[in-house]
């Protein structure tokens, strides 16, 4: 019985102390390991879940580059490619023979946040709130923060309620190792990251899209690849 109770109390203090550390010096952490780099790259992973299932899993190259632009090339299973090229955000799909266009400021599409990256590096302009999660990784080595995401001023004006992040962050460097997205009806996106290059030789060209001779452009975001517009 008393060991019982040992572990208890053991557990509660555990709960108590967890409850009281703060995020900020994580969000220091994160927030500087990437705001000396001009440019980034690195390998992801992305899936959609509905529940426990997996519906759409995807993977391939990353790259950001300052002030605010990013460019995602998509190998598997087909190859798409989203870039935001610090005005608008472009989801091209080769295959359709279409792109949609929609003002990055005013963009849905989930990834679109993950420009801090290139930007000014400060969480404070994705997330109106962060704390840390009561749920930990498994992996001691990462911890995770919560995030209530800063909404667009069209989903402010129609008082859209705002989607929520989970961000692991590396304890030792401070480098991003997974986002997971949660929006309404229970669609989830997980995004995994590896293999981050700072500064790697990256050209401005590939920030830019010109949508070649016969390609169809439709503004707004219906054909993006985020959940909120429908996967894929």
């Amino acid at each position: 019985m008393k060991s019982a109770f040992a572990a208890f109390l053991f557990l509660a203090v555990l709960a108590v102390s967890s409850a009281g550390e703060s995020a900020a010096p994580y969000v220091r952490q994160f927030e500087s390991a990437y705001k000396r780099a001009h440019t980034l790259q690195a390998d992801f992973l992305q899936q959609y879940r509905e529940g426990d299932r997996v519906t759409r899993s995807e993977a391939g190259v990353a790259y950001f580059r300052r002030p605010g632009k990013m460019r995602w090339e998509y190998d598997s299973p087909e190859k798409n490619l989203f870039v935001v090229d610090g005005k608008f955000a472009w989801f091209y799909v080769p295959a359709d023979h279409t792109v949609s266009r929609v003002a990055a400021r005013q963009s849905d599409d989930w990834r679109t946040p993950l420009a801090l990256l290139a930007g000014e590096m400060k969480v404070s302009r994705v997330c109106a709130s962060i704390e840390l999660s009561s749920d930990q990784p498994s992996d001691s080595a990462l911890v995770r923060l919560s995030c209530i995401i800063r909404g667009t001023e069209k989903d402010v004006k129609a008082g859209k309620q705002h989607d929520s992040a989970y961000f692991d962050i590396n304890k030792t460097n401070g480098e991003l190792a997974s986002v997971v997205v949660s929006g309404a009806g229970g669609i989830r996106m997980d995004l995994q990251f590896s293999h981050w290059r700072y500064d790697p030789p990256v050209e401005e060209v590939l920030f830019h899209f010109q949508p070649a001779k016969g390609v169809a452009i439709v503004d707004g975001d219906e054909l993006m690849a985020g959940p909120a517009q429908g996967i894929r």
